[in-house]
């Protein structure tokens, strides 16, 4: 029994110290990012005893201030949701990352340990339902805030995010058709097999439009440029406007674990999770008939390091897209998710029916 449970808080732990540390880590890649695309150095102020590690310590230093910095509240607030509504936004941002595979099933002491820290049938189902609460957060500080500005704010959030997360759902439905389960890790374990002997099944090669549909109303969903409409400074400051310290934070750090989740569910759909091409559990077997023995070890710890890696270039994309594009009006947000988004993944689910239909007679 214990070991059960020491190794569900092993994949839990590995989980958050994950998605944690990357979070804080993306506040210092956003400025570095930003930095080399407009010609400029960026964070590199803060320093450890004379060491400034290319700005590494800003991270750290963000840290300290928030946490040092005057709580403040309105005097008109409603104290309870007030003070609840930033660790709503987080707790649920954190928890959808639990269904999400970062590798294939490890093998300890006799026992089959799916690397995952929460194993479900449904899994896909899991981590929108979670994301889909994080709204509640959000509404909570725009209204709780007694602040007209705040309150335009949420309300933006939530119509946001109601019409991306239904266009998300929408586009994922071709990978779901096409493999038959809910479960992402199942879904990833698809993705490794060949197309043609040689190509593999990736979520990008079988539904590229998808792909495109599914990260672009994803960016809509964390609310992140060119889809900031809630949080636009040049418009209505946004739901966050009364908060402060650490509270502040945590908000940011909803948008950077999302962020995370966002280019993890991208991973595992659509860019075939920890798979490697051509890497089976006893090592790599290629299409001419050559291979490469490996470690049942070996092999776990490069499934994990290439799914970290998928993550990272997508997040990179992400940020890409982030400090290139300016923010659409909220008119056209909206004009695009369901004018858009949506009925482009509706025809996208019609288009794969027929192809498997057609596939399927042959």
């Amino acid at each position: 029994m214990m070991t059960d449970l020491g190794i569900a808080f092993g994949r839990v732990a590995f989980m958050m110290f994950f998605v944690l540390n990357v979070a804080a880590l993306l506040g210092w890649v956003e400025r570095k990012q930003s930095a080399v695309m407009q010609d400029r150095i960026g964070a590199n102020r803060a320093a450890i005893f004379g060491i400034r590690a290319l700005g590494l310590f800003h991270p750290l230093a963000d840290t300290l201030k928030m946490l040092t910095k005057e709580d403040f509240r309105p005097a008109r607030a409603d104290r309870l949701l007030f003070e609840l509504a930033p660790f709503v936004s987080v707790f649920f941002a954190l928890v959808a990352f639990a269904s999400i595979p970062f590798g294939d099933t490890l093998q300890v002491a006799g026992r089959s340990v799916p690397l995952q820290a929460v194993t479900l049938n449904v899994g896909i189902l899991y981590v929108f339902a979670m994301l889909s609460l994080g709204v509640y957060g959000v509404m909570m500080a725009g209204w709780s805030s007694a602040n007209n500005f705040a309150l335009l704010g949420g309300q933006r959030a939530a119509a946001l995010m109601i019409s991306a997360e239904i266009a998300i759902g929408a586009s994922i439905m071709g990978v779901i058709m096409i493999h038959g389960s809910l479960n992402l890790m199942e879904i990833v374990r698809g993705q490794g097999q060949l197309l043609w002997g040689w190509l593999p099944a990736w979520g990008i090669i079988t539904q590229p439009l998808a792909f495109v549909l599914f990260v672009t109303a994803g960016i809509a969903a964390t609310k992140r440029i060119p889809f900031d409409m809630p949080e636009g400074e040049s418009e209505i400051i946004g739901y966050f406007v009364e908060y402060s310290g650490m509270k502040f934070g945590m908000f940011l750090m909803t948008d950077m674990v999302e962020t995370i989740v966002l280019a993890g569910l991208s991973t595992s759909l659509f860019l075939g999770g920890w798979q490697i091409p051509y890497l089976v559990a006893d090592g790599f077997r290629f299409p001419w008939g050559a291979g490469i023995a490996l470690s049942p070890l070996v092999v776990t710890v490069l499934q994990v390091g290439a799914f970290m890696v998928k993550v990272a270039v997508v997040i990179f994309v992400l940020m890409l897209i982030r400090w290139t594009l300016p923010r659409c009006r909220y008119d056209q947000a909206m004009r695009l998710g369901w004018l858009g988004l949506f009925p482009l993944s509706i025809a996208n689910i019609v288009l794969t029916g027929l192809v498997l239909i057609a596939w399927g007679n042959r």
